[in-house]
C-alpha cells in the first residue's frame, strides 16, 4: 500500500479514522466499504462524504459523542480541583457504612458470622477510579439515550450526528435562555 490513506478502502466492519480531520473526503467516500465509521478524530469526515456514506446506509458514530469521554472525565477532574476534594471521598465511607449495615443485617437474619477478612472484602468502598468509570459510563449512556430520542423524535431519516448536534444546539438554546441571554 504505497498511500496510508487506501486502508479506509480496505474491506472491513468498523472503520475508525483516529488523529485527522478531513481525512474521508467526496473523492474517496464512494470507496469506502465499512458499514459502520466510528470517528475518533475531530472532524475526520467532511460534510460531502457524510452525505455520500450515510446515503450508503453506512452508521457514522459522531466524533461529537465517540470523542467526549475524555472531556468527561477532565471536567470531573476540573470539579475536584475546584473543590480540592477527591472524587467519590463523600460517597466512599457512605457506601461503605450502608454495604456494613447490609452484612450485618444478613449476619443477624442467618445467625451465622461473616470472617472479618471476608466483611472487609464486601463492605470496601469504591476506588476513585472505579467511581469516574462508572460516572463516565452514565453520562454517555445517558448522551448516547438523548442523541437516540432526538433522532426518534425528528424521524429516522436523521442520522446521529445531525441528531446530536440537534440536541446540543437546544441545550444551548435552553441555557441562553435560562441566564436570559435570549428572551
Amino acid at each position: 500500500m504505497k498511500n496510508p490513506s487506501e486502508a479506509f478502502e480496505l474491506e472491513c466492519d468498523i472503520l475508525v479514522p483516529a488523529a485527522l480531520e478531513n481525512q474521508i473526503t467526496s473523492e474517496n467516500a464512494h470507496r469506502i466499504k465499512a458499514r459502520i465509521i466510528a470517528e475518533a478524530a475531530n472532524g475526520p469526515v467532511t460534510p460531502e462524504a457524510h452525505d455520500i456514506l450515510k446515503n450508503r446506509g453506512a452508521l457514522i458514530i459522531p466524533d461529537t459523542y465517540l470523542n467526549a469521554g475524555g472531556v468527561i472525565v477532565s471536567y470531573f477532574e476540573w470539579l475536584n480541583n475546584l473543590s480540592h476534594v477527591r472524587f467519590g471521598r463523600v460517597g466512599r465511607r457512605f457506601e461503605e457504612n450502608s454495604h456494613k449495615n447490609f452484612m450485618i443485617a444478613i449476619e443477624r437474619i442467618t445467625g451465622k458470622r461473616l470472617p472479618e477478612k471476608e466483611m472487609k472484602r464486601l463492605v470496601y468502598g469504591s476506588e476513585e477510579r472505579t467511581l469516574v468509570n462508572t460516572s463516565l459510563e452514565d453520562t454517555m449512556a445517558v448522551a448516547y439515550n438523548e442523541i437516540r430520542e432526538t433522532r426518534t423524535r425528528h424521524g429516522n431519516g436523521i442520522d446521529l450526528r445531525t441528531a446530536s448536534f440537534i440536541k446540543v444546539i437546544n441545550k444551548i438554546a435552553v441555557s441562553y435562555m435560562e441566564l436570559g441571554i435570549f428572551p
